[in-house]
């Protein structure tokens, strides 16, 4: 079959801008999942560069039902004709499944920021944290400085006690501690880079913050939960598909 200049020229633009644009879309769901061992114990970690792959929260369905778990968010997403790629529970959260603390969803503030100082249970180990994104930037930092900044995030979640504040250790936590459990949180690498990360088997506080700190270089990071924590990573083979949580974390193509 012969082709004229113009149908060659046609037919390159059509095939470039093809690949091209398959390019642009394995970019927006980039993420590097990892099995990473740290003082003998191993932890999953997923690295998240915010300027090639949005970070989505999630509580609700679009038909004002409670999601509940990492199943039913898998669901949705293939209702929608997505296939989700990472997905991890998102902070603490009451008896109601409504979120503990701060929930800022897709700009609208859900529930407002928690100033109780003295409370129970570990969000209430002062300080405690936001996490938090706005366009293709994130942070984490303790409420009480978070409340005097003018920042208006288009996602944020609350959640205690922070691991690291300015890459010291919550003075808190004390090494070799026997208080064990899974666990899982969010770090600040770079102002678009984050990491999640959740422990194969029980681990201390300490040890979990002195991960963020010595193995993946992060200045601050927030504990997301702890024996109930479970995420999906279907890269590394992790598929937590039950619990029953409040807000999660998502990320999907």
């Amino acid at each position: 079959m012969k082709y004229s200049i113009f149908q060659f020229s046609f037919l390159f633009i059509f095939i470039f801008t093809s690949c091209s644009a398959q390019t642009a879309s394995q970019k927006a769901t980039e993420i590097d999942a990892q099995e990473v061992t740290y003082r003998n114990q191993k932890f999953d970690i997923v690295k998240i560069d915010l300027q090639k792959t949005p970070v989505h929260f999630f509580w609700k369905n679009k038909n004002g039902q409670l999601i509940r778990s990492l199943e039913n968010l898998k669901k949705e997403m293939e209702s929608d004709h997505k296939e989700l790629l990472f997905a991890m529970n998102a902070g603490m959260y009451q008896r109601d499944r409504n979120p503990q603390g701060l929930f800022i969803d897709n700009g609208k503030t859900i529930k407002p920021l928690d100033t109780l100082q003295d409370g129970y249970g570990n969000f209430y180990l002062q300080p405690n944290g936001i996490f938090f994104i706005k366009n293709d930037s994130a942070g984490v930092l303790p409420s009480t400085l978070f409340s005097q900044k003018n920042i208006n995030p288009t996602w944020a979640t609350q959640s205690g006690p922070m691991l690291l504040i300015d890459k010291k250790v919550h003075p808190i936590f004390k090494e070799g501690s026997t208080n064990l459990n899974i666990r899982n949180g969010v770090g600040v690498i770079s102002p678009h880079e984050i990491v999640f990360v959740i422990s194969q088997k029980e681990v201390n506080l300490f040890d979990f913050a002195m991960l963020f700190k010595e193995k993946l270089n992060c200045n601050n990071a927030l504990y997301l939960d702890g024996f109930v924590s479970r995420a999906y990573i279907p890269t590394l083979d992790r598929k937590d598909l039950d619990g029953d949580f409040g807000v999660m974390i998502g990320i999907s193509n």
